[in-house]
């Protein structure tokens, strides 16, 4: 079962992709317009790689409490998920983009270079953590192997 990971910002989203089997999450692109303007993007890339499930970042604040980001990003991907007939989940998205910029200092990038891609990057790295965690068990997902 592919999986679609979404980062969603205020003016950009970050997607990922899942491996077949639901192992290994990768970046994919980054999106300038809200996937809730215009589906056309987000439903081709779920198309042309058959996804069954969105994971979508959640913001939660430190403390690891819902705000107002929170329910934003709830009531946007409830609509995402109904447009494109997907099952949504969530999974905790605290320090993604921050852990995406340290991951791409890391490997040499610079901050031009970083500008356009940590989006996808942290939506890889929020659908990656969902792939590890019992986000699939929990969520009665079955993997295929």
């Amino acid at each position: 079962m592919r999986m679609i990971g979404l980062d969603i910002g205020e003016k950009r989203v970050g997607v990922a992709v899942s491996d077949p089997t639901a192992r290994v999450a990768t970046p994919l692109k980054v999106l300038d317009v809200m996937p809730s303007a215009d589906l056309s993007a987000l439903r081709r890339i779920v198309e042309d790689y058959e996804a069954e499930l969105l994971v979508v970042g959640l913001p939660l604040t430190m403390a690891g409490e819902e705000g107002p980001q929170a329910v934003r990003i709830r009531e946007a991907a409830a609509a995402i998920g109904t447009a494109l007939a997907l099952r949504v989940v969530f999974q905790d998205e605290r320090l993604s983009s921050a852990e995406a910029k340290r991951v791409m200092t890391e490997a040499g990038l610079n901050e031009k270079q970083k500008r356009g891609s940590v989006d996808m990057v942290a939506a890889s790295i929020l659908l990656q953590a969902y792939l590890d965690g019992t986000g699939p068990e929990r969520d009665g997902i079955m993997r295929d192997d």
